[in-house]
């Protein structure tokens, strides 16, 4: 019995596939590798000493999807797979609609043909609508009773990106509702960072990075002469946007303890994957440059379309149903990343060795 981690080669798709090795589980990956790298494959079987599966496809080739079900017993799915910035989605709605739409509705179809029903789906917190609620004197204080997201918060994305997990969310609650035999688990995760205690994988994206941590990096490595920072006018302590930052390894754990939990039967379920503490744009970067004891010069610049201004999680939930918890601190997260950095002489660029 496999479990099939779509996206697997990704961010967090990876550090999720290490940490289901390690529970001694069946791996088939499938990835295009639009946003990721084969060499992925290598450094997962390095840490892991443990066999992938791995299929260069596109989810949206459902014949591709089913030839894998053919070849492999799966007995549940993690669909990662999908195209995630919030920026490009605005800049190019049709490409993300049909993309991430698509690909999950032939994931669906070939798995209701193999009779699969166990699926879990890596949503985000794009889809709640912008956290009016969080007060300035509150972030990074860990307060979040009655203030903080949770999983009851009303849904509003501000970008087709969330859009799309918003609508693919819609779906999964329809087949379920067509269907009680399905187990469903949704999981809404704020903004992950940091990278393997290894330092042989993290975020490492093709091209230009869309996230904050990967441009940090390219910023303390002198691959680029400072960092945009998107507004300073946003209603939070210092102006800069608020996110719950949360250790990649943590956010794998909980898709580990997600099909733990189906084990026994859930029916539909979504959990907030957070550490229920905001932090703004520039004490992640401070906190950075506490930890690497390198400076990262930025630059403030206009707000990027589709934005809020704070959006940080209250996690009771997934710690009360799930048992999970995050562990890392913001400290961490960018010790993690910085060793990523360094131990693989990273330029996301290509001109240096890439994992």
């Amino acid at each position: 019995m496999a479990i099939l981690v779509t996206g697997g080669t990704g961010y967090i798709g990876s550090h999720t596939v290490i940490r289901l090795l390690e529970k001694e589980q069946e791996i088939v990956i499938i990835d295009n590798l639009f946003n990721s790298k084969l060499s992925v494959i290598e450094s997962i079987e390095k840490i892991t000493q443990k066999k992938v599966n791995f299929y260069c496809g596109d989810v949206c080739n459902r014949q591709m999807i089913r030839d894998i079900f053919m070849r492999h017993n799966i007995k549940s799915v993690v669909h990662f797979a999908g195209l995630k910035a919030v920026g490009e989605s605005v800049e190019k709605p049709l490409i993300y609609y049909h993309n991430n739409i698509m690909s999950t509705l032939s994931l669906l179809a070939v798995m209701d043909e193999y009779h699969c029903k166990r699926l879990v789906f890596s949503s985000s917190a794009t889809v709640y609508q912008d956290a009016k609620t969080v007060l300035p004197e509150q972030i990074g204080t860990g307060i979040i009773e009655g203030k903080a997201i949770s999983e009851d918060f009303p849904l509003n994305a501000t970008n087709p990106y969330g859009m799309t997990k918003l609508m693919i969310e819609q779906v999964l609650r329809d087949i379920y509702m067509s269907d009680n035999q399905w187990d469903i688990v949704i999981l809404r995760y704020f903004n992950p960072i940091g990278a393997h205690e290894s330092g042989l994988i993290g975020e490492d994206p093709n091209g230009i990075p869309n996230n904050l941590m990967p441009y940090i990096l390219e910023v303390a490595k002198k691959k680029r002469p400072y960092l945009n920072i998107f507004g300073n006018d946003y209603p939070t302590k210092d102006g800069t946007g608020v996110r719950d930052y949360i250790h990649v390894m943590d956010l794998a754990d909980g898709h580990v303890k997600a099909l733990e939990h189906m084990e026994s039967r859930c029916g539909l379920k979504t959990y907030n994957l957070g550490t229920g503490k905001g932090y703004s744009v520039l004490e992640l970067v401070n906190t950075f440059k506490k930890v690497s004891g390198v400076d990262i010069p930025y630059r403030i610049t206009g707000r990027r379309l589709g934005d809020i201004a704070s959006c940080y999680a209250n996690p009771s939930k997934a710690e009360k149903e799930l048992r999970w918890k995050a562990n890392y601190s913001l400290e961490d997260m960018c010790r993690s990343a910085w060793k990523w950095a360094t131990v693989k002489n990273l330029s996301f660029n290509g001109d240096e060795e890439n994992v």
